[in-house]
């Protein structure tokens, strides 16, 4: 069965979570620390404190568009410079020096945006690009980090378990942090405003803290030079000639980018219903406490589910396993339409907490063994640009058909194309071909001790 392992007959609890190892939980608890910047920062708090407090002074829709130029500004950076960085860390052997840098970066910048009070819009949404670009640069080099240290057996396991690690850990801190804000005298604050910008530093501090273990228990991977490739030479002209090479060889890895493409739709519907849930539910009458609730119950709900999609693939495979969370998607894209109570609206978060975290876990390990090992930064940038650029498409359409139809109802109707459309162009990807391509690659490449490293 395609995709499937075999499974041992006798394994305990982390080893069905795919936590089985010090190197394997200390990279699942970095899902652990920077996703409490994907709820809190990204989702949750602080597109709201942007709105009402950083840019109070201007109109509403100024607001919202200079909150969608933010956005767009941090993917335009991040598109630029990932795949240039990641062939650099991966000529120089330094994955886990460039997940520091943009740890650094991204933790320092999300301290800083404790200091953002009422009209200072221009300094929030500056802090909030670089903490952007951290979080998303320091997880493209996290997961480039996934092929060297998980076995094919266990990769599925490993992915899926780091995802429900980060459901765990953001809605952990998230819970807090509602509870800061709904009651700031119990914390110690003069009201909700002083809670807020004191969420921002508790985000930092849980970011960095729980970022640790990657740094004290998983090995650099063993650096490797492709033919005629000096150890000893400018990283950033090595960068660049590693990209143009790689672009100029995309025939090679024609089943990989074939798979990319249909990441990109699918994971396009997927964050489309991530951003515009709570637009939608407010459309639809239903209160800002429901809505948060159900981002809580997607959190939680994902933590279990996420952990047995992992198992499951050993099963019935990953591509199948794929296909099982895509179907369950397109139910509710469909369900979305029918949609008139909170309850409704719950059992619809329900539904995308069972199949979010395998969904994404599943694509994040397909990718790990399709691609060469001694690029692994290289080629993870890519997939982060791809899944950074799902989420662009989606919510144009949502917007699109639901003012041309005149109800949102039918924008969320029509993120089915985008599930259908995914599932049959990953029905079309020989995976097998795919890992073969990148074993070659792989063996075209000589490993160079660590002390040769420039």
């Amino acid at each position: 069965m395609e995709g499937a392992v075999t499974l041992p007959r006798s394994r305990g609890l982390l080893h069905t979570l795919g936590l089985h190892r010090k190197e394997l939980r200390s990279w699942a608890m970095y899902d652990w620390a920077k996703s409490s910047f994907e709820t809190t920062m990204g989702a949750a708090v602080f597109p709201i404190y942007y709105s009402a407090v950083a840019a109070a002074t201007l109109p509403k829709n100024v607001a919202s568009a200079y909150w969608g130029y933010t956005n767009s500004i941090s993917l335009l950076l991040v598109t630029l410079a990932a795949p240039v960085l990641g062939a650099m860390a991966d000529y120089l052997g330094a994955k886990k020096r460039f997940l520091a840098f943009f740890l650094g970066m991204g933790v320092l910048a999300t301290a800083g945006l404790f200091l953002v009070t009422r009209g200072e819009w221009l300094l929030g949404s500056g802090l909030f690009v670089i903490a952007a670009v951290g979080v998303t640069g320091s997880t493209t080099f996290n997961d480039s980090l996934l092929p060297h240290i998980a076995r094919s057996d266990e990769v599925d396991r490993v992915s899926t378990g780091a995802y429900a690690m980060g459901y765990l850990g953001g809605g952990l801190l998230l819970a807090i942090n509602a509870l800061m804000i709904s009651q700031p005298a119990r914390f110690g604050f003069a009201d909700a405003g002083a809670a807020t910008r004191a969420v921002f530093l508790t985000v930092a501090v849980w970011w960095v803290l729980f970022a640790i273990p990657v740094f004290r228990n998983v090995a650099e991977p063993v650096r490797r030079l492709e033919a005629g490739e000096a150890p000893r030479v400018n990283p950033v002209r090595v960068g660049f000639k590693r990209l143009r090479e790689t672009l100029g060889e995309l025939r090679q890895y024609r089943e990989l980018l074939k798979f990319l493409v249909a990441y990109w739709l699918y994971i396009d519907g997927i964050h489309t219903i991530q951003k515009m849930a709570t637009v939608y539910g407010t459309e639809l009458g239903i209160g800002q406490g429901a809505l948060i609730g159900a981002l809580l119950l997607v959190q939680f709900v994902g933590i279990p589910f996420t952990f047995m999609f992992g198992a499951l693939a050993g099963r019935i495979g990953r591509r199948r396993g794929l296909y099982l969370a895509l179907a369950v998607y397109t139910g509710i894209a469909i369900a979305g339409y029918f949609v008139r109570e909170a309850w409704h609206f719950w059992a619809l978060a329900v539904a995308v907490g069972l199949v979010q975290g395998g969904a994404q876990g599943l694509s994040r390990s397909l990718y790990a063994t399709m691609i060469p090992k001694a690029k692994s930064s290289e080629f993870f940038s890519f997939f982060s640009i791809f899944e950074r650029f799902g989420g662009i498409l989606g919510p144009a359409v949502f917007g699109i058909v639901g003012t041309l139809m005149g109800t949102s109802r039918f924008g969320i109707l029509a993120l089915v194309a985008f599930f259908i459309a995914g599932i049959l162009l990953l029905s079309r990807v020989d995976i097998e071909a795919g890992q073969r391509a990148a074993a070659h690659e792989d063996a075209e490449l000589r490993p160079l001790s660590a002390g040769a490293v420039g």
